[in-house]
């Protein structure tokens, strides 16, 4: 649907938004600007837009213009003024790159999707974008993308679809990628009649024409003046006196011409006066002069038991009703910007530009440290409940502003260190290996490459590595760090330990398995000692060698080990929102599926799926591995329609989330081409599973297990389209690979030998494909046992190869009992069982873990 005269049908509905998110207050003086805000509507409107599924690319309307001159006021004018023409508004501050998909991320409960807390940032985020391109449930949007810088950092979060994106800007480059309205100072009458608003007691057109030339009609400092004399009851020519006092020196000094001489001459009256009535006000200022740009949370002004506050200010806020009235004044001389409603101070990055420089160095690192003291006071001591995470946002846009990275203070580093995991608990991976190196690069450089903050957040940057699928540098990292850590904290201890346990990821990622299950027994020996059998860093431990245990071909111990770290952390562990449980949930229903119970597992499956979808989202990534892991188990159980909805629908949202070369991604990429497979779409099943099987090795590695295991289902898939040769050759390769690296009785081995018995038969060798299904079946038998579905599978197949052979009696003997194994195990209605029964080959296909 396409609408001509503009994005919105029905427009001119007398009603307000149903979301509102975080937009300014409107400004009750603000001034001018008609013809531009009118220029604004039209050239929004003008665009002729495609609804989906194939939107044109939105056209943003670009507010540009220097410090000062009101860019930000006019958009919050604009969304208020035309609030009831949009059924969606939302105010992005996207003067720090890294924190803008977080602010996304927090209207995905407004969209009806599951929030950051449930699902994650990158996510949510992207939940957000794909809703607000589909248009649904809403197609009248407006996003304002407030002090965005370069346009490279933004593009990929500018939504496309039917809505409207407004960005205010310093950055001349946006007028390359965007429609740009310069926002320039005020016209002489809209100065005039700005200050007959600001001054209440009334100021002569004279007076106010005079005062605004001298200002250079810069709003920001006509804001200041007209707040000033308000305020003070100073008369203009009093005002225009000081002024051209201050002009001078002001000059002199050189200020850089980000500062308008303007704005500092009226800043530095305002100053002035608010040193001479209330100077405890101005410290308070000085103090948020050390934030980020962005709204500073009231309740951080609390005096802290420990942390480096100067006394004048931890006077200020040990007293609730001076500390109110310096916030007052700081608003009523507009130094600030205060939000009542959500309890915020906000300050201009220019006002606060200038505080900075108006002090001497120690002054400054003075105000520093007290700000770190005030940050890392309010951050929570967890992250996992609602009302934590939103206060951690809430300081993380002021991570950066404030320098915490540059912190010696052992207390400051540790909230650096907590704030990286609540990145990683809220999904946000990019954010926090961003933030991780920072701290590295800096605290190394200050205290050594062996301080325990350094080695700390080194081992986070590692695990945000390898959740980033960049698992050899993940590796490099544990490897260098382990020896540091083990000497200096111990190596009982908890992050000694985490370090420790992580090596066992990177053999895991590394395809050596076995080395993987042997180190992990020592490291859940080490826990259990140094923490006992139920705790839940053990449970971890228990959990990761179950893992080792059905990648090394033991699905009992497997089995019997991930029942034991579910039933035991269901017992201990949070009932409710529980991404660790849902994980072990999933893995338990994974080894029982594996096993051969295929039942079972869906049973397991769904139940688990139920849960993610409920308490994390649907698209948590743990909820996203649920989905595939029972797309498969629904598939090995003959109900494929039922695992392709499961399959494609997980394909899509990884491919969404995290892109084609994720190895999440992957995992459902070849989930999706055996289930087409299953379904007859052979030549799309081939193209996505040749397609994977190559990134596979790009994600993996050429010799990792997993690539081989791809490149027999590539096979598998050459041979089904009237290419048996080309199949033996790629089988004969994987198997060769497979044996060297996992040893010949390993069932990633046994599969690949299965299908290249297959490609044999289909040549013509019947011969030599009877004499590998006789070897296979009989270390199938003692790996798994005789009525596990893998041999009966192979039995299955061994019969038709003897027939072929002409050898009718022991061909007719395994019939017989393969089929009422058959029976036995899956049951008569199952498809298995049909094509044994009718004679037909099966396959083995490869459905790799996540690691």
């Amino acid at each position: 649907m396409t609408t001509s005269q503009g994005r919105f049908p029905g427009q001119g509905r007398s009603r307000f938004p149903e979301v509102w998110g975080r937009v300014p207050p409107r400004h009750k003086n603000f001034t001018g600007r008609t013809d531009q805000l009118n220029e604004l509507r039209a050239g929004l409107l003008s665009q002729v837009t495609a609804v989906v599924p194939t939107p044109e690319p939105v056209v943003p309307r670009t507010l540009h213009g220097y410090g000062g001159v009101g860019k930000t006021l006019m958009a919050v004018e604009y969304a208020h003024r035309f609030r009831d023409e949009y059924d969606l508004v939302w105010w992005v501050m996207a003067d720090q790159p890294g924190l803008v998909r977080s602010s996304l991320a927090h209207l995905a409960p407004h969209l009806d999707l599951p929030g950051p807390a449930v699902t994650g940032v990158e996510e949510a985020a992207n939940g957000v974008l794909e809703a607000l391109r589909k248009g649904e449930p809403y197609s009248r949007w407006l996003l304002v993308f407030d002090n965005a810088d370069e346009p490279e950092e933004l593009n990929d979060v500018i939504p496309q679809g039917p809505g409207h994106v407004l960005i205010t800007t310093r950055n001349h480059r946006w007028g390359g990628v965007a429609e740009t309205v310069p926002v320039n100072v005020f016209a002489e009458h809209e100065s005039v009649e700005f200050l007959k608003k600001r001054i209440p007691r009334g100021i002569s057109g004279e007076e106010a024409t005079e005062l605004a030339e001298a200002l250079g009609h810069l709003p920001l400092a006509l804001e200041q003046a007209g707040a000033l004399q308000s305020e003070t009851g100073m008369s203009v020519r009093e005002y225009l006196g000081l002024l051209s006092e201050r002009t001078g020196p002001l000059l002199r000094e050189g200020k850089p011409p980000e500062y308008p001489q303007p704005m500092t001459a009226a800043w530095q009256l305002s100053v002035a006066k608010l040193q001479e009535n209330l100077p405890e006000a101005m410290e308070l200022l000085r103090c948020c002069a050390f934030f980020g740009p962005e709204p500073i949370p009231r309740d951080l002004f609390f005096p802290v038991d420990e942390g480096r506050v100067r006394p004048e200010m931890a006077q200020l806020m040990s007293d609730p009703i001076r500390l109110s009235k310096a916030i007052g004044q700081l608003g009523r001389y507009a130094l600030v910007r205060l939000d009542n409603s959500n309890r915020t101070v906000q300050v201009h990055r220019l006002i606060q530009a200038l505080v900075r420089e108006e002090l001497d160095e120690q002054t400054q690192e003075d105000i520093r440290l007290e700000v770190w003291s005030l940050l890392s006071a309010a951050a929570p001591k967890n992250f996992t409940d609602v009302s934590s995470q939103t206060r951690y946002l809430e300081l993380l846009s002021h991570m950066r502003p404030a320098r915490v990275a540059e912190s010696t203070i052992p207390e400051v580093r540790e909230f650096g260190l907590n704030m990286l995991d609540f990145l990683y608990t809220s999904g946000n991976y990019e954010t926090a290996s961003e933030h991780a190196q920072g701290f590295i690069e800096k605290w190394s450089s200050d205290s050594g490459n062996e301080d325990p903050h350094v080695l700390r957040a080194q081992a986070k940057y590692a695990n945000r590595l390898r959740d980033l699928g960049r698992f050899t540098e993940a590796q490099d990292i544990n490897r260098a760090i382990l020896p540091s850590m083990t000497r200096i904290l111990g190596a009982n201890h908890s992050d000694t330990l985490s370090v420790l346990s992580g090596r066992g990821a990177d053999y895991r990622a590394r395809g050596d398995f076995w080395k993987a299950r042997e180190h992990d027994e020592e490291v859940l020996r080490q826990y259990e000692e140094a923490f006992g059998p139920n705790d839940p860093a053990t449970l971890r431990a228990l959990n990761n060698l179950a893992l080792d245990h059905a990648l090394t071909s033991d699905f009992g111990g497997s089995q019997a080990r991930h029942e034991r770290s579910y039933m035991l952390f269901k017992r201990v562990g949070p009932s409710g929102g529980s991404p660790v449980l849902l994980a072990y949930w999933n893995a338990l229903a994974q080894a029982v599926r594996l096993s051969g119970d295929y039942t079972e597992a869906c049973d397991l499956g769904e139940d688990a799926l139920a849960y993610g979808r409920d308490q994390l989202g649907v698209e948590d990534p743990r909820t996203l591995r649920t989905q595939v892991d029972l797309a498969i188990a629904r598939r090995l159980s003959g109900e494929v329609e039922e695992a392709l909805d499961l399959g494609q629908d997980a394909h899509s949202r990884y491919l969404r989330l995290h892109g084609i070369h994720h190895p999440s991604t992957l995992a459902a990429a070849m989930c999706l081409a055996n289930l087409w497979r299953m379904t007859g779409e052979l030549d799309g099943a081939l193209e996505l599973a040749e397609d994977t099987d190559v990134r596979y090795a790009q994600a993996y590695g050429h010799d990792h297990p997993y690539k081989h295991g791809c490149t027999s289902n590539v096979a598998l898939l050459y041979r089904l389209l009237g290419d048996p040769e080309r199949a033996r050759s790629m089988n004969e390769s994987a198997l060769i690979a497979l044996e060297a690296r996992l040893g010949r009785n390993h069932h990633y081995t046994l599969a690949a030998a299965t299908n290249l018995a297959g490609d044999l038969a289909a040549l013509g060798d019947t011969d030599n494909a009877a004499r590998l299904g006789q070897g296979t079946l009989r270390r199938y038998r003692a790996l798994v046992g005789e009525e596990h579905p893998s041999s009966l599978a192979c039995a299955s197949n061994l019969v038709l190869d003897l027939r072929a052979e002409k050898k009718s009696t022991e061909a007719k003997e395994l019939s017989d009992h393969t089929y009422d194994a058959y029976v036995r195990a899956l049951g008569r209605e199952h498809p298995f069982t049909g094509a044994c029964e009718e004679n037909r080959r099966l396959v083995a296909d490869f459905d790799p873990p996540l690691l």
